[in-house]
């Protein structure tokens, strides 16, 4: 299957097999999520995931706080074992911009391009239903870190979530790992940040109370 994807998103970046109704300009396609989708020829939970994961560090004007509401709704039906999502109208039609349909039309055909070599079924238990509502939360927590306006904040999260999307889909235990790893270390990142903004407010603060 992944090799498949990959030669679709290939295509596709060269602007060949797009949807019919696709918007193309002089300088290229102009997708919408809902046209990423569309080409996956599916809706499962990872693989919406994995692409509202994408497009939030993608240059998409204010798209990281929006997905992120789209990423509880999927933690939500994670934790339910939902097979499919339907996402609102509004994050279906948000449009990538000329920028963001390159990018990741290009992601994702090195994406399955090399996945299919380097993930595959193993650690399996960490896939099990029982652990359903561990994962719900952990998806719920990456997209809470995406929401916060933090500067770079989203790229880690977003990391996290991409690997985790691939890894169930490949049922890879290894790759679930990864991602949480991942994730600790935007826990990391936006911990310090956090500490730092307080930090230069308190300054911002002191001086202007000396110059007033």
């Amino acid at each position: 299957m992944q090799t498949g994807l990959a030669e679709t998103f290939a295509r596709a970046a060269r602007g060949e097999g797009l949807p019919v109704d696709v918007l193309v300009t002089a300088t290229g396609p102009v997708l919408r999520l809902e046209d990423l989708l569309r080409l996956h020829g599916q809706d499962t939970p990872a693989i919406v995931l994995m692409l509202l994961a994408l497009v939030s560090v993608m240059p998409v004007a204010g798209a990281g706080m929006v997905l992120s509401l789209g990423m509880f709704a999927i933690a939500w039906r994670w934790r339910h074992g939902a097979r499919a999502v339907s996402l609102p109208g509004r994050l279906r039609s948000l449009s990538l911009g000329q920028a963001g349909t390159r990018r990741s039309l290009q992601v994702l055909a090195w994406l399955y391009a090399r996945t299919g070599r380097w993930l595959h079924p193993r650690w399996t238990t960490l896939t099990r239903p029982g652990l359903a509502l561990a994962w719900s939360a952990w998806i719920a927590a990456m997209g809470f870190l995406i929401f916060l306006p933090l500067p770079l904040g989203n790229v880690l999260p977003a990391t996290s979530l991409v690997v985790f999307s691939l890894g169930w889909m490949f049922r890879d235990g290894l790759a679930l790992v990864v991602s949480l790893l991942i994730g600790v270390l935007a826990i990391g990142f936006a911990l310090l940040v956090g500490h730092a903004l307080v930090d230069l407010a308190a300054l911002a603060t002191q001086a202007w109370s000396r110059l007033f």
